[in-house]
This record gives structure tokens, sequence and C-alpha cells, in this order.
């Protein structure tokens, strides 16, 4: 018997399902055709790809000007079928209005000419970056993965001030967020213009708060409860029973696969309709507090036998044939051990003083296989490390490097240890670790490049250094001039042909390192760099990833969870790999 709450859901679902596949496939196709636009106006412009550190291309040539006009028309078109049309197809389906995707989705994209004022472009620009960051509001699935990169967020929380003013500006978008929860109902749903469907929202929010964070907190409880039992049931269930009846090593290996496989299936496809479900609520939600009475529903008839016809049995079909493939080939898909390196961030990281030979010889002891450092000029021409603009937090002098001398420098120590040049560094590196030296700061420049080879190879140690910078023109310069030398591009933000770029290794953050992205860098022969990974969690992932090395600031936790890796069991090891896929 299915119960009066529970049936527009069911009900739904098949219409959810086909909504999904068709606007993700044509959406897919269209950032296809985007892709190949762009590669076209990038080699144009005698460029294979943008990245964080030549973004001024897209401001400074009528390439860079024309990519953003249509990326920001596509971003407009995204917000459009992804979310719009799920606005309207919910409302349909809760009012009992029959009408095919096609008309759904071009009512969604007209209903795009109202964002086309002031306030409607702050709306957008909420949708698209500051909902997936605070998790208030409705998101695309384009940005779904957006973040702030952790170097930066690192940098916000160690200073005092930027702390303080990223919480009121976090503070005031989520008060703006929840203040506009209904917005674009009124948008879509009843046509409204921003400015009026916003005074709406704050007012339906104003008279119903209590009631919505109620039902919102059940709402969840309720599909996380539902989530839960699925889970033990398709999952925990089989998996506990095939580990503990007394089956062949083979035969168990391979019901654990399917069993995995299933669970993956069917949860990607509650990754599809969770959204629209989530929707279809605040749906409810506002035509009640809107109209001041409960919401009827007048939807159709129950759609399980169409969901099963359409969605269950091909899925079942396809985790048969791939658990079998999986099975037959599994230490190729799933591999024994790591064989990813840990490299010191600034010198050990949290083993040592930051940027001196005692962190470095400190991480190395642990088993760090290279050591990341940052390399400044002083006024007087010498090259020492330090990572900030000043010594401010690390020796409590406000001065740069570039304003002060070696002599004056020598003065200055780091949790009393002393800061080190370029030369000392590269001596206490020798034979132990690979150095990964950053040119950093104001004094970056192609003198720094030259006179930093200049000092590796006086040491002959062009085999134990790797050159990297967040400025590609740098490394491009580098390996141009001195191919013989290894190098490497830290870049957060790339689209393109990233895996083109003029570098041997790419340092990718952790949040924009997809496998598909590290399995095109590897295909032109390139390495790939993570940075920087310092929670457990980001470890293990890209410790089980075809990525060559992570940098972190915890040298001795990465260790240890190496050693986790290498001990782990036929299930982790399967749980590992997925999770590289989708996390």
């Amino acid at each position: 018997m299915v119960s009066s709450r529970s049936r527009p859901y069911l009900e739904a679902l098949p219409d959810i399902i086909r909504y999904q596949i068709v606007t993700k496939a044509v959406l897919g196709f269209w950032l296809f055709l985007l892709g190949r636009l762009f590669r076209i106006l990038l080699y144009s412009a005698d460029r294979v790809a943008v990245t964080s550190g030549d973004f001024l291309f897209l401001f400074g040539t009528w390439q860079g000007i024309l990519i953003l006009l249509v990326a920001l028309i596509s971003l407009f078109l995204y917000i459009a079928l992804d979310l719009n049309a799920m606005i309207i197809l919910s409302r349909n389906l809760l009012t009992g209005k029959r009408d095919t995707i096609r008309n759904v989705c071009l009512q969604a994209v007209h209903s795009i000419s109202r964002f086309l004022n002031i306030r409607g472009l702050g709306i957008a620009f909420y949708i698209l970056l500051i909902a997936p960051v605070i998790g208030i509001g409705f998101s695309i699935t384009l940005t779904k993965g957006f973040y702030i990169p952790t170097f930066i967020s690192s940098v916000i929380a160690d200073t005092p001030l930027y702390l303080f003013l990223a919480s009121v500006v976090v503070l005031f978008f989520i008060s703006f967020g929840i203040a506009n929860l209904f917005i674009l109902h009124g948008i879509v749903i009843d046509g409204l213009s921003v400015k009026d469907a916003g005074q709406q929202s704050r007012s339906i929010i104003r008279k119903n708060w209590k009631d919505y964070f109620r039902q919102n907190t059940a709402f969840i409880l309720i599909v996380t409860g539902i989530l839960a039992s699925v889970a033990c049931i398709v999952l925990a269930l089989p998996l506990l029973l095939t580990n503990i009846l007394p089956l062949n090593a083979g035969l168990k290996r391979g019901l654990t696969v399917f069993f995995f496989l299933q669970g993956v299936i069917i949860f990607l496809i509650a990754g599809l309709i969770i959204t629209p479900f989530y929707m279809m609520k605040t749906i409810q939600l506002y035509y009640t507090y809107k109209n001041g009475e409960p919401f009827t529903y007048t939807g159709g008839e129950n759609g399980t036998r169409a969901l099963n016809k359409f969605v269950l049995i091909p899925a079942l079909i396809a985790v048969i044939l791939s658990s079998v493939f999986l099975n037959r080939n599994f230490d190729d898909f799933f591999p024994k051990e790591t064989d990813v390196r840990i490299i010191a961030h600034r010198g050990g990281g949290v083993e040592g003083a930051e940027n001196t030979v005692s962190g470095l010889i400190s991480a190395w002891q642990i088993g760090a296989y290279g050591s990341e450092i940052d390399i400044q000029r002083t006024r007087d021409g010498h090259y020492i490390l330090n990572h900030d603009g000043d010594f401010s937090r690390v020796a409590g002098d406000g001065r740069s490097p570039e304003e002060m001398t070696l002599d004056e420098i020598r003065k200055l120590s780091v949790d009393g240890e002393p800061i080190p040049t370029l030369e000392e560094i590269l001596d206490a590196s020798r034979g132990k670790v690979v150095l990964f030296i950053e040119l950093k700061g104001n004094t970056a420049d192609r003198q720094m490049a030259d006179d930093a080879v200049r000092i590796v190879k006086e040491r002959h140690m062009e085999d134990e250094t790797v050159f990297i910078s967040l400025q590609y023109d740098l490394i491009d310069y580098i390996e141009t001039k001195y191919p013989e030398m290894e190098t490497g591009f830290l870049s957060f933000v790339s689209f393109g042909d990233t895996a083109l770029l003029n570098c041997d290794y790419l340092a990718l953050e952790e949040e924009s390192a997809t496998a598909g992205l590290i399995s095109s860098i590897h295909e032109q022969g390139k390495k790939v760099l993570i940075w920087t990974v310092n929670e457990k969690g980001s470890q293990r992932h890209f410790l089980c990833s075809e990525a060559d090395a992570l940098i972190t600031d915890n040298v001795s936790q990465a260790m240890d969870m190496i050693d986790e890796i290498n001990g782990r069991s036929v299930l982790r090891r399967i749980i590992d790999r997925i999770g590289e896929y989708f996390s």
C-alpha cells in the first residue's frame, strides 16, 4: 500500500529519470561542442589551454572575449535545462499537467529572459558559484563541485583578519540564500520579475521559516533513512553473507564485485532523483505557503512498472556484464599496492620548521620521496627559502626578502632554525630527496629562473630537482630554454588541452584532479602531482589514484596511509578504486 505522502514521488519516478537522461545528454553534447569550439579559438591564438596562471588572455584578445561570451550564454542555458526545467517538470508532476520534455525545456529556456538584468545576474551568480560552496539554495550540476582551493582556504584559516572577513561574507550569503529560497519558484512558476519574486520569497520565509526548517529536516531524515536501508539490503548484507559463507576465493571475489557494482548503480540512480524529489517537496511547500492552505496532489498514475522496464532491468544487465569483465581483470583494475610518492610541503611539512634544512631532513627520514620548497630573491641577489611575501608569520619580521640583504636575513630564524639559501638546501637534499623548487613571490622572473638553473647545474643535480611555479610563462621559459631540466606547472583552474602544456609535471589542486584529467595527462607522457593533500580521506583517495605523487604537510600520516593501503582487503581495493571515479 503506497502512502499518500510517498505517492507523488513514486509516480514521478519514470518522468524524472527520462528528464534527467534527456537533459544530461543534451547538456553533455553541448559541452562537447563547446570544448571543440574553445580548442579552435585557443589554437587560433597559438595556445593549447587557459589556466589559472595566464587567465588574463581571456580579457585581452578577441578569442578570449568570445570564449567568455559563449561561456556566459552557455551557463544561462545550463541553468535553464538543469534547474528551471526541473522546477517546471516538478510543478507539472504535482499538478497533473502532462507535457513533453521538449516543451518543458523550451519553457525553461524562455524563463531565462527574466534573469537578464542586474538582479537576475546576481541570482545566476549565486546559483553558479555561491550555493555550491555554502550549501544553501539550488545549484546546477556543472558547478556543484565548485570549491575554494585549499591553498586559498588555508591562508584564510591562518590569517585572523581574512578569517573574520570570510566569516562575514559567508554569513551574508547564508542569510541571502535562506531569504531567497523560493525566488526561483516565483520566477519560473509564476512568471514574476526577479525583484517581485525576491520580495515574495522573503515574505514567505519570514512567515513560515519554522515550518520550512521542520519540513526540510524531516525530508532529509526520511531520505537518509531510505538510503541507509537500501544500502543495507543491496550492499551491506550481501557482502556480509559473501564473506561468511564458505566460498572459494574466486567466487567470493566475483560476488563482491557484483554486489558492490549493484550498490553503485542504485546509488547513481538515487543521485539522479534526490534533487528532483527535493524540488517537488519545495514546490509543495511553495504552494502551501503562498495560498495559505495545504497543497493537494493531483498527479498521475503509478509508474514503477515503467521504471523497471527502462531503468532497473538494463542496469542489472550492465552490472552482470561489468562484474564478469572486472573479475577476470581484477588486479589490473584494483591494484594491490600504491606507487604514488609523497612530497613534503614547504620543506618538511609539519615534520619540522617550515622551509628549513631540518624540516627537509625530518621528512626524508620518515620516507618522503621529495621536498617542495619556495625560493625568493634578496636585495643583494641571493636566493633564500620563504613562502609568504614577508617574514611576519614565520620570523616576526614584516620586511619582504627583496627588501633585505642576505646578511640581514641570516639574523632571522624559523622556530629556532636558520633560513637557508638555495645552495644550502640543495647540498642538504643531495642523494636524499628530489627537490621541487617553486619560483615564488614578486621576484619570480626569468632572472630567478636562469640563476636557479645555474646553481643547480653547478652542483650537477639536474636529476634531483624539478622547477615548479604558478606562473606558466616561467615554466614555459625554463622548459624551452633548458629542456634538460624537469619542470612542473601548478594549476588549480584550467580548460582546453591542459595535458599539452609545455612542462614535465602538471600539479593539480586536489578538487580539480579528476581521473579523466590524470589519464589525459599521462597519455601525453607527463606526470601528475596533487597539491596540497592534508586530510586523511583525501590522502587515501589520491594514494589509490593514478597520480604520480602528492604534496602534503602531513608526511607521517601519508606514510602510515601507504602501509594501510598496501595491506587492504579485496573489498577495500574495490571501494578505493571506484571511489576514485565517483568522489
